[in-house]
């Protein structure tokens, strides 16, 4: 700590000494006409330029000296001299620089012997004096927890970052022309609800001081989402950030981006068969391949994918059926090791906890898995060979659950008996979205829904381990 004190000891000193001499430290308006990455795309010797961006490398000698000068697109190599930008402007404007400084620059290009593209400065401009030395360029910033808290340090110094909220960035863009090509409306719903609902999870509470009122983070959108079905939108889809109050891992993360569609007239069918396209279209415009690596997994997204039931497979493995009530469910888990320590669990975490078993082996293709039971399934109509499963999918690749469909509940008398069976044991304040109901009652086409975990489709498209990777700003616990 002292080291670093001394460091910015030496920048302070820099900064008062140009302050003294006239010179603006914090600099505004910049003629940047070109990126570099697009200055250095159209370059040609001999031509006056004009670019900006952050010295991370200095190179003196004597009364010259070459920086390098990066911004988010890429980097290019300036030469600075005594005698071409002045004494005055060299010793007393260009001496005080430090790596980490953002620099404007006028010159020619030209190219070294060597070939490299150069920037033969005329004129430099400080734009911002940084007081904090960047780590070391071979050591970089290695600390996770720091890269999480200070994103701004990582995104300079790790370009690999960069380059992944880049990919973040067009693959968000690409899932939006999909679904604009594809005929469907982009919507903005609420934020805030009265009550908490369209999914399972804790919400977060607030308090609105006009009104006098609790409301609620969305965990989703889908009810709102769902009554401009009934208004008569019959292709709609929302980028939504939703909120829930729960664990934090490498794969949840307290506020996360999903993208939901809903489709009149489809189904779970239906929305498989969109999810494939939507995939498959992600991967090529921003991979250009339906091969990918995922840690050491090889993953083929070339469509039809493989379909997985969930209802079979626990039968198969633990002799339970739908229909078995709780106490069974948990002898009959009990005898295959599993140990509940006494604790009194519910029918839907066991069904939890199964899943987290059965989460399919199959690593290389992603995987719909089908036969959901229906009262895990508030929302989704049940299968008519099979009332006691749901019309459902849950998509997985790579061992994660990425997707989630439904063919869309729209019998207004079912759902509120599901919503009913849903409080039945409940404790606090949970109350029947009466005017989503009502909202049925004027009739709903039936319809496919579809929701995407986009955080963990960058995780893996950008082949990243954890959700911190590709959240810009992940939620931390504080440090005081």
């Amino acid at each position: 700590m002292e080291g670093m004190n001394e460091f910015v000891k030496q920048r302070l000193d820099k900064l008062n000494a140009l302050k003294e001499i006239g010179v603006e430290p914090y600099g505004s308006h910049f003629n940047k006409a070109l990126s570099i990455e697009k200055l250095t795309d159209v370059f040609k010797e001999g031509v006056n330029v004009e670019t900006a961006g952050r010295i991370t490398a200095l190179r003196e000698h004597g009364k010259s000296a070459f920086l390098d000068l990066r911004d988010s697109s890429g980097r290019i190599q300036v030469y600075v001299k005594s005698n071409v930008i002045g004494e005055d402007s060299f010793n007393n404007i260009f001496k005080r620089l430090d790596i980490g400084d953002i620099l404007g620059v006028n010159g020619e290009s030209f190219k070294t012997r060597t070939g490299e593209m150069t920037i033969n400065a005329k004129e430099i401009t400080l734009l911002a004096k940084g007081l904090r030395p960047l780590p070391e360029k071979w050591h970089g910033l290695k600390d996770i927890e720091i890269r999480y808290r200070q994103r701004y340090v990582d995104l300079i110094v790790n370009e690999d970052v960069r380059k992944v909220f880049q990919l973040r960035s067009r693959m968000i863009s690409s899932i939006r022309r999909f679904l604009s090509d594809k005929g469907f409306l982009e919507v903005e719903t609420p934020m805030m609800h009265s009550l908490a609902g369209g999914a399972a999870g804790d919400p977060f509470k607030t308090h609105h001081k006009a009104l006098n009122v609790d409301l609620f983070l969305r965990l989703a959108p889908e009810l709102h989402l769902k009554r401009l079905l009934v208004g008569g939108f019959d292709k709609v889809f929302e980028l939504n950030r939703n909120f829930r109050n729960e664990g934090i891992s490498v794969r949840h993360n307290p506020e996360f981006t999903m993208v939901e569609v809903y489709e009149a007239y489809s189904d779970c069918e239906g929305m498989m068969r969109l999810t494939e396209e939507l995939f498959s279209y992600v991967a090529k415009e921003v991979l250009g391949t339906l091969r990918i690596k995922f840690g050491k997994q090889e993953i083929d997204l070339t469509t039809p994918w493989p379909v997985w039931s969930f209802a079979e497979e626990i039968k198969n493995r633990f002799d339970i059926n739908p229909d078995d009530p709780a106490v069974d469910w948990i002898e009959k888990l009990k005898k295959k090791g599993m140990d509940f320590k006494g604790k009194d669990i519910t029918r839907s975490q066991i069904v939890n906890i199964i899943s987290e078993m059965l989460e399919p082996e199959t690593k290389d293709k992603p995987i719909f898995v089908i036969d959901l039971f229906a009262e895990l399934c508030p929302l989704a109509k049940r299968k008519k060979d099979n009332p006691l499963l749901t019309d459902r999918f849950e998509l997985f690749i790579g061992g994660m659950e990425i997707a989630n469909a439904y063919s869309e509940l729209n019998d207004p008398i079912e759902q509120k008996k599901r919503f009913e069976d849903q409080l039945v044991g409940q404790q606090g304040t949970k109350k029947i979205d009466e005017d989503f109901v009502r909202a049925l009652e004027y009739g709903m086409p039936p319809a496919g829904g579809l929701g995407i975990g986009v955080d963990r489709l960058v995780m893996l498209l950008a082949n990243q381990p954890s959700i911190r990777d590709v959240i810009l700003f992940p939620q931390l616990k504080p440090t005081t």
